[in-house]
């Protein structure tokens, strides 16, 4: 291999010459230990390099050696469960073999070289593959069966298949093709990079259900959808994050936290081994991969390490499974690229950051999508993007919130204002939109109840009815509006509180079905619309707003999913109470 030598050192940026035969985003190794980097540009036979570890100590004259590859992950079994570093090294590993802290210069394959998996091949000797193909399955988790599949670049004749166990090295397959014999192991390398192959990307119309009312209802986004929570410090977007991810319907999560606190991960890995999937009763780690690179960690790695997240995301969808990959946050990321590109003395663009921010977040997030997998069986998978944004002082006109958003279809805007009144999620339903609501309304009608967008509708015009009304109380008060404003006020209140309003600790109210949505987001309406027939018929509003049972409405969240049929007893409990006012009101029925 070529061998360079240091010419200048900034910090995780080094300048190395004698590198005319490195390629761009090459991988190198850099000094004495062998330190890994990327060079991100070169200008004659100078190389700029990202290092990836801490350079303290490297000095010029040192060696640079490239390995010629680009900066790649290995992908295979063994993913699952796992908790990788921004550029692959499991750090679990790293603890084994150099103690409780990040060593410069270790050493660890990503996936375990010695682990014994078992191999069951779904093809023959003498069938024609290709890349996409599954040559065999392995279990690698007790929910999660991997396809081991052909590399994207071969095609040929199956000259021999082996079952059995067998490491993630071992060849198990033979693929005959025009240019030689090419020998398959279980495990694959793909550089993080270039998006994997599809056949065909599909218009994603089915709704990824996150048991967030305030998300499904008003704001949803798609099974292959993109979506940004930005938000100020303080106003629960890792809280929002972790739901989501606990909670998504996706049959695999990949969460990335990039650049975030280390508690935050800590938190992460305590809480996602105890939860329960609520559709398998298993562990949520085991269809969770982790990859962290928190803030004490190289920043260089955090450039990297949403790339190796989305990779590994798309090696999943590939084998036909819903993903879902979390990143937060992706200010983080901005941020290392602002460093990067101002070391290497770049023309800076809007606050510091460099010029190609806007096309390097959409490279990352027109990843997503609904797509027609290269496959023998025409198999579809999607892949879903949700990235936070931490916008300093919580100005959503900064540039990374900005170039987000010129992107994304869903945005989630949290708010300080409801996180300091304790609303959870701070999710502000006048500022946040989600494109995908005509598509997903009608996938609603049509799966949970006919009257879904209607009743998504009736809510959200009382909830801007409401902001209209605020402005006059706070002018005249609220004695000054008429009994059919100010029910409209308590209906508001209603739906704020008693259905937006949720408890990510609680243990039933984290978690709303669907059809728990329909039923809770129904009683509130009806309370409205019994309401106005009562007013229409001389019942006063006080006496209304006196029910009982407006206490039951206020804790059907609380019911438990088994029990959802309550909630439809109180719906009846409301029409004959509110009959039972308009009778003693003396007025007739109507």
């Amino acid at each position: 291999m070529k061998i360079g030598k240091i010419v200048k050192v900034s910090g995780p940026l080094v300048v190395a010459k004698d590198m005319d035969e490195a390629n761009i985003y090459d991988v190198v190794k850099v000094g004495e230990r062998g330190l890994i980097g990327e060079i991100i540009e070169m200008r004659g036979d100078r190389a700029s390099i990202q290092v990836y570890e801490e350079t303290t100590g490297l000095g010029p004259g040192a060696p640079v050696e490239t390995t010629g590859e680009p900066l790649s992950v290995e992908l295979g079994p063994g993913l699952m469960e796992a908790m990788f570093d921004g550029i692959q090294r499991p750090l679990n590993a790293i603890r084994d073999k150099a103690g409780n802290f990040l060593t410069k210069g270790v050493s660890v394959f990503p996936l375990d070289r010695e682990k014994l998996w078992d191999f069951v091949p779904t093809v023959k000797e003498g069938d024609k593959v290709s890349g996409g193909y599954t040559i065999g399955t392995v279990k690698e988790t007790s929910i999660i069966t991997q396809k081991i599949m052909v590399p994207n670049s071969i095609e040929g004749i199956v000259r021999t298949i082996k079952g059995g166990t067998f490491t993630v090295d071992t060849v198990v397959c033979e693929v005959e093709t025009t240019s030689g014999i090419k020998e398959l192991t279980l495990m694959q390398k793909w550089p993080v990079r270039r998006g994997r192959p599809y056949k065909q990307k599909l218009n994603p119309a089915e709704p990824l259900t996150t048991g967030q009312r305030v998300i499904d209802t008003f704001f949803p986004v798609t099974k292959g959808g993109t979506a940004c929570v930005p938000g100020p410090f303080g106003s629960g977007k890792t809280v929002v994050q972790h739901q989501l991810a606990k909670w998504g319907d996706a049959e695999i999560v990949v969460y990335v936290g990039c650049g975030e606190r280390g508690n935050e991960m800590t938190d992460v890995l305590n809480e996602f081994p105890e939860l329960k999937d609520p559709k398998t009763g298993e562990s949520l780690m085991k269809r969770t991969v982790l990859i962290a690179n928190t803030s004490n960690m190289p920043v260089a790695a955090r450039e990297a390490s949403i790339y190796t997240g989305i990779t590994i995301a798309e090696y999943f969808r590939d084998m036909g499974y819903s993903v879902a990959i979390m990143a937060d946050s992706t200010s983080r990321w901005a941020e290392a690229l602002r460093e990067m590109s101002g070391r290497l003395e770049e023309m800076p663009g809007d606050e510091g950051y460099p010029a190609y921010l806007g096309s390097r977040a959409a490279e990352f997030y027109e990843r997503a999508g609904k797509v027609v997998c290269l496959s023998e069986d025409e198999r579809e998978g999607a892949l879903t993007v949700i990235g936070a944004v931490s916008p300093p002082g919580g100005d959503l006109s900064e540039p990374v919130t900005q170039a987000t958003l010129r992107i994304v279809k869903v945005f989630w805007g949290l708010d300080a204002n409801l996180a300091y009144r304790r609303h959870f999620p701070a999710i502000n339903w006048l500022n946040s939109y989600s494109l995908y609501l005509e598509k997903i309304g009608t996938w609603m009608n049509e799966n949970v109840a006919k009257d879904w967008t209607e009743l998504r509708i009736e809510a959200m015009a009382l909830l801007q009815e409401e902001a209209n009304l605020e402005e006059i109380v706070r002018l005249v008060g609220i004695d000054a509006l008429s009994e059919a404003d100010r029910l409209k006020l308590e209906a508001a209140k209603s739906i704020r509180e008693d259905y937006l309003q949720q408890n990510a600790f609680h243990e039933v109210d984290t978690y709303a079905s669907l059809d728990k949505q329909y039923k809770m987001l129904k009683l509130v309406i009806n309370f409205f619309k019994q309401g106005v027939k009562a007013l229409d018929n001389g019942v006063y509003l006080d006496k209304i707003l006196a029910l009982p049972l407006r206490d039951k409405i206020a804790r059907a969240k609380y019911i438990d999913e088994s029990g959802i049929s309550k909630i439809d007893e109180i719906q009846e409990e409301l029409e004959r109470e509110i009959q039972r006012l308009i009778t003693e009101g003396g007025v007739a029925d109507v």
